[in-house]
């Protein structure tokens, strides 16, 4: 967990506004530069959109972080994107869909329970890109995709909107172009095949701007 970080929103918290509309999630969340974009697309909103996600949190450090990332704040509605770090099997006991389902629960258990006027949208995870050359080592890169995979990415997606039925949350997927004829996040909109340059947000915006 990213104390330092986690030490900022408690600080930012005490100023923003409540009943807002939040994103929160890990570092792929983190970089969504909603703050930009807001302030120069036409959203025609009433509401701020604030960004409480910290980079490579996990369900778990997510479940012990949520006052600040989310209570604090009594949202009116939330944008949730974590897990994707169980999924690269973040942790000493490797990659568990059973485990980041239960945190996942547990999670949105305690927002049905604190935030019951809430509207919650559970996102699908993004794609990733294990075939282009971004110049990483080798090693580096059979181990960033051991577990990230698409394949797994798409089973856990199964999964998580399963989830959200179960507790009545919207599951969303606003991938809608990220990705080329094989399935792979276009190499144009990632970094290191998965973490996201601003263009890459501009398309996920474009799809998650009827949800706003």
């Amino acid at each position: 967990m990213n104390y330092p970080k986690l030490n900022e929103y408690r600080m930012l918290n005490q100023h923003a506004k409540k009943g807002q509309i939040l994103f929160v999630g890990s570092s792929l969340m983190e970089g969504f530069p909603i703050y930009e974009m807001q302030l120069t697309l036409n959203f025609g909103l009433d509401r701020v959109i604030y960004n409480r996600g910290i980079g490579g949190t996990t369900t778990s450090d997510l479940l012990q972080s949520m006052d600040a990332c989310i209570f604090e704040l009594e949202p009116s509605k939330l944008f949730i994107n974590i897990g994707s770090n169980d999924i690269a099997a973040a942790g000493n006991d490797g990659y568990s869909k059973d485990a980041l389902l239960k945190n996942y629960n547990d999670i949105l258990d305690q927002i049905k329970e604190r935030l019951p006027q809430c509207e919650v949208f559970v996102m699908a995870y993004y794609p990733i890109n294990a075939q282009a050359d971004f110049g990483i080592d080798q090693a580096e890169k059979t181990a960033m995709f051991a577990t990230r995979t698409n394949a797994n990415i798409l089973e856990a997606n199964a999964a998580i909107e399963q989830l959200a039925k179960q507790h009545s949350f919207s599951f969303i997927n606003v991938n809608e172009g990220l990705t080329d004829k094989d399935g792979n996040l276009k190499p144009e909109f990632t970094v290191e095949g998965i973490h996201l340059w601003p263009n890459a947000y501009t398309v996920i915006l474009n799809n998650l701007r009827k949800y706003l």
